[in-house]
């Protein structure tokens, strides 16, 4: 029997486009939030940020750095802000750079819940699902010191830090912010209500799977009907040990994770973001199926940096709409053009991630300056 070759869908190439929501994205390369702490002591993106945001804008879309809500949820020394008219003055500066060099570009909005000190957010309160503390320490100011135990949230503190991320997201959405994504994972606010091992509560937002999941279903809802569920993005990381979350029971995850998406998907989101060690794996997968909608994934933390062919891979097998690449994009800000010619790369320098200058930030070289 002969085949219509028109009926055939073509392969999906990494640097073909792709929509997510309302966004348009010209290849399918995403730049993942990597935390560079270059935003000084009043959270407002400077020269530097415009310059290293405008640098990768050839990729598909950018996701900014993790960007807090309000002051008492900065969970690092250096971290911008988008809770003051003057960080959003800011970052509208960054989201005109990046759209002046024709890129796209989200902020995502994070909420440190316990991963934070007091000696970082302004001496603070600490609020979280349930007083127990990250056994761990964290870089304050004044050096090295352990976390300390969260108070854990009422309900009316519940429902302020509900209602600073859609103060949040309405500020991006003004400065000129494609969309935003909202932090879900790493072991943050969001993921520590998801959690068993860090949200033990009785009440509404405690002990089944449902009622766990309840907090982030609220958040990301009352921030698509705030700027439109076409613009907005979730971020999500079942499984992954980090702050002391503890997903260890596949059965829970996928009850935790599986009622989340279930609520989700009616809404219509932008993008849901994976991170995971098995992207094809079958947690990420059902986890899609129940969205609906469509996926980013980063496997980068787990071995290594992700590299061109692993990229490739994600998508000619189908494992996601887009790829969120880390390391690779922090070293190569002109990685596509790289990656669409098989050119060689520059070597990240991890030692000069985290800091306050230019250097290991704005200065990698380009192709035409190797």
């Amino acid at each position: 029997m002969a085949v219509n070759i028109s009926e055939v869908t073509p392969v999906p190439s990494l640097f073909s486009p792709v929509s997510l929501g309302k966004i348009e994205l010209a290849n399918r390369i995403v730049m993942a939030p990597l935390t560079r702490v270059r935003a000084g002591s009043s959270g407002i993106p400077g020269d530097l940020m415009v310059e290293y945001y405008r640098q990768r804008a050839s990729v598909g879309m950018i996701i900014t750095e993790g960007t807090y809500p309000d002051h008492a949820s900065q969970g690092y020394v250096g971290e911008p802000g988008i809770a003051t008219d003057e960080q959003a003055a800011g970052w509208q500066r960054v989201f005109e750079a990046v759209h002046a060099e024709g890129g796209h570009i989200v902020l995502q909005i994070m909420h440190a819940g316990r991963g934070t000190h007091p000696d970082i957010n302004g001496d603070r309160r600490i609020l979280a699902p349930s007083a127990i503390a990250i056994d761990n320490k964290t870089f304050t100011e004044k050096g090295e010191q352990p976390y300390p135990v969260p108070e854990a949230m009422t309900t009316a503190e519940i429902r302020a830090a509900l209602e600073d991320f859609v103060a949040a997201a309405r500020r991006a959405i003004e400065a000129g912010a494609d969309g935003v994504e909202i932090h879900g994972a790493n072991g943050y606010l969001l993921q520590e209500f998801l959690s068993p091992a860090a949200n033990q509560r009785t009440d509404g937002y405690g002990g089944s799977p449902h009622n766990r999941a309840r907090f982030v279903v609220e958040v990301v809802t009352a921030v698509a009907q705030a700027v439109g569920a076409e613009r907005v993005g979730l971020r999500i990381s079942p499984e992954v040990d980090l702050g002391d979350v503890f997903e260890t029971d596949r059965d829970d995850v996928l009850a935790t994770y599986g009622t989340l998406m279930d609520q989700l998907r009616p809404l219509g989101l932008a993008y849901l973001s994976v991170l995971h060690a098995e992207p094809g794996g079958d947690l990420v997968q059902e986890l899609r199926r129940r969205f609906d909608g469509k996926l980013i994934v980063n496997s980068g933390p787990f071995g290594g940096q992700t590299t061109r062919e692993q990229a490739l891979q994600q998508i000619e097998a189908d494992h996601a709409d887009a790829v969120a690449v880390g390391r690779a994009l922090i070293a190569n800000p002109d990685l596509v053009e790289r990656w669409q010619g098989g050119h060689p790369e520059n070597e990240p320098r991890p030692e000069l991630f985290y800091g306050p200058g230019a250097e290991g930030y704005t200065d990698y070289p380009f192709l035409e300056a190797a």
